[in-house]
């Protein structure tokens, strides 16, 4: 048990255990791309589907630009689904906590979409949420997590609690 006690803590010096700390945002900067399979439980036809992923993280004054763009193929035909491009930019100002970014463009969630953004460890989350006119509400979570690959994307929407979507994927950094 002592010997395991040592060897623990001279590896610890050494840096060869990491400790579990939130990166900076700079870790995130860079253009990255990749692929995804999305799972949904409401669709007939596109229950399964592949995405095409473009994210591209970079500074913006004192917070950050997130831009993701996603090719779909979940409409048309199954034999042959038609390709839809969806492209969304947020910026992103620091809060006063720590790791906790709001979005510029925020607003009354009754009025449009509200969004934020946080860094635990190696996983930067973004959480948009819109009310619909009805009093519902639709809500996306994006969890792109830095792996020694690259980045690994974790991404769910919920409407009024219930899952509709599911997507995970992997994204490799662009040379710059």
């Amino acid at each position: 048990m002592f010997r395991s006690l040592i060897v623990a803590t001279l590896l610890l010096a050494s840096g060869q255990i990491a400790l579990a700390k939130d990166v900076a945002i700079n870790a995130f900067y860079g253009k990255w791309s990749g692929t995804a399979m999305s799972e949904s439980e409401i669709s007939t036809h596109f229950q399964v589907t592949s995405r095409d992923l473009d994210v591209r993280v970079e500074p913006a004054g004192a917070g950050f630009l997130l831009s993701w763009t996603t090719i779909q193929r979940q409409k048309g035909a199954a034999n042959n689904p038609t390709a839809v491009n969806k492209t969304t930019t947020m910026s992103f100002m620091p809060t006063d906590k720590p790791n906790i970014w709001r979005s510029s463009e925020a607003s009354d969630p009754l009025r449009g979409i509200y969004a934020w953004a946080r860094i635990k460890e190696r996983t930067l989350t973004v959480n948009t949420l819109r009310i619909a006119d009805d009093g519902g509400y639709e809500m996306q979570t994006y969890e792109r997590t830095l792996a020694p690959e690259g980045m690994l994307l974790r991404f769910t929407r919920h409407r009024d609690g219930e899952q509709l979507r599911t997507a995970k994927g992997r994204l490799v950094k662009d040379a710059q």
